[in-house]
């Protein structure tokens, strides 16, 4: 059990993504925090929708006594007030990346969800409270962090491995379909990256200067350490070529929160980011050493 616990906090940045990426940077934008959890708890992985002038803001809620994640949903009006929260979709197993997303007149979650062996697509049947299993989606691998995209006539899903401990952080893998509820192919060249510097998926693909770029995460240091720009030049299911661009790293003016950023999701004309800060305390270490006692 490492004594140091990442603890993370999401936040709207009053920029577009395609700015982030040109600029790479988040610094220098207004930005807005949610609120901050309970002890040794956090809120990750920030995925939004708007519909009206409501912001709908989906995260991860972990909590380390009970080491599980669940999703909720945060409403906030055109002025960044918090209206409404609730949870909405939580499962015997560890939630998080709630990945939502409009397509085919409905409206998706794809969370990640390895540690039940499987990948379901939910559509929502009462946006954004209520969501439902609508597909199970096979791979070749048990996906972590699958994001999906429609590019060039097909879908596409990014996601690192579960099978193997560095392939969680270390190997990008792709899968195609003609369909969102599949069949799904994979990737002929999977896995298409083996790097912990530009494998992980981390938020939102966008189409920036004729190009598809997938934001990934900079694993090298530490977990989450940083946003990298993958530059996809070519995508193809024969063929896949891309580079990758610099860190795009948590301002030292967010200190304690400057110790990480993993997510960079699109939101409209502003993009949800998280950072991270380090905590190690005495009453940390004797809260989770019980925890371990009575689950034992």
């Amino acid at each position: 059990m490492p004594l140091a616990k990442d603890i993370w906090r999401p936040l709207l940045v009053d920029a577009p993504i395609e700015t982030i990426l040109r600029r790479g940077t988040i610094d220098g934008h207004a930005r807005h925090w949610l609120p901050y959890e309970d002890y040794l708890c956090f809120l990750a992985d920030p995925f939004g929708l708007i519909r009206g002038d409501r912001l709908h803001i989906f995260v991860e809620r972990y909590d380390y006594r009970t080491r599980r994640g669940v999703i909720d949903c945060l409403l906030f009006d055109d002025a960044f007030t918090l209206i409404e929260r609730r949870r909405v979709l939580e499962e015997p197993w560890h939630l998080s990346f709630p990945f939502v997303f409009e397509a085919e007149g409905a409206t998706w979650m794809l969370p990640e969800a390895h540690r039940s062996g499987a990948l379901t697509l939910y559509r929502a049947e009462d946006f954004p409270w209520r969501w439902r299993p609508a597909a199970s989606i096979a791979l070749d691998h048990v996906a972590v962090d699958a994001t999906p995209v429609f590019h060039d006539g097909l879908w596409w899903l990014f996601y690192a491995s579960a099978d193997r401990p560095a392939d969680k952080t270390g190997a990008l893998f792709a899968a195609w379909a003609e369909r969102l509820d599949g069949p799904w192919h994979p990737h002929r060249s999977n896995p298409l990256r083996e790097d912990p510097a530009s494998s992980r998926p981390g938020g939102t693909p966008v189409m920036l200067d004729g190009r598809l770029v997938l934001p990934v995460q900079d694993c090298r240091k530490t977990y989450g350490g940083a946003i990298r720009p993958l530059w996809i030049d070519r995508l193809t299911p024969d063929a896949f070529v891309a580079e990758v661009g610099a860190p795009i790293v948590a301002p030292a003016a967010f200190a304690p929160f400057d110790r990480g950023l993993h997510t960079l999701s699109a939101v409209g004309d502003r993009t949800l980011v998280d950072v991270k800060r380090r905590l190690l305390s005495p009453r940390s270490l004797v809260t989770l050493a019980r925890r371990e006692l009575r689950r034992r």
